[in-house]
């Protein structure tokens, strides 16, 4: 689908959210991305119609802008204190911030269009650490055999929270990063932001 916006826009949105959260606007946790505005209009613009439903984690604001939610929406949500949670079902986007939480709710999706005979499809982001879960990969493998209308979009940041993904699982090459399922697409990213917030952070 056309988004009519551009990575400019997405990272002056993100700024300004930003800015808030510093002045205290904002008194709820806040995950920004930035570093993947390019690849995340790529995958609206190739991979998702406006009657798709798109589903996400905890860092959900770009995917609702892209998915035409009004950029007023979106930000008066994350003053509420809904930065984690953003939740716009008629425009068809969901996130929640559980682990994990999205993916059987986008099987589930995914498996009411199949049984409707519908036309649309669910497209879901997760995480690469999510990625690395029994969740996703049960998740995956399930879609993929049941030939679910589903895409799964693996965004890394190569961060689980502040400890690098790969030194966690002591892999060089994640899963996805390997091997690429049909359905399934990945990107890699660097943010400039700390996983939480938008100031100093201390790292352990």
């Amino acid at each position: 689908m056309r988004t009519g916006l551009s990575a400019g826009e997405l990272l002056a949105f993100e700024e300004d959210i930003a800015a808030r959260f510093n002045d205290r606007q904002i008194r709820a946790p806040i995950h920004l991305y930035s570093g993947c505005e390019q690849p995340m209009i790529d995958v609206f613009e190739r991979h998702v119609e406006p009657d798709d439903w798109v589903l996400c984690s905890w860092r959900s604001h770009y995917q609702c802008l892209l998915k035409g939610v009004p950029p007023h929406d979106v930000r008066q949500a994350i003053l509420d204190g809904k930065s984690i949670s953003l939740c716009f079902p008629v425009h068809r986007i969901l996130s929640s911030a559980i682990v994990g939480g999205v993916l059987p709710i986008a099987v589930g999706i995914a498996m009411g269009i199949k049984s409707q005979r519908g036309t649309n499809k669910v497209v879901c982001f997760l995480g690469e650490m999510t990625s690395e879960t029994g969740i996703a990969h049960e998740c995956i493998k399930y879609s993929m055999q049941h030939e679910l209308p589903l895409l799964f979009v693996v965004e890394d940041n190569e961060q689980s929270v502040c400890t690098p993904t790969r030194d966690v699982w002591n892999m060089p090459t994640l899963t996805y990063e390997a091997r690429r399922p049909e359905n399934v697409l990945y990107y890699r990213y660097r943010s400039q932001w700390p996983h939480a917030g938008s100031g100093s952070r201390i790292s352990f």
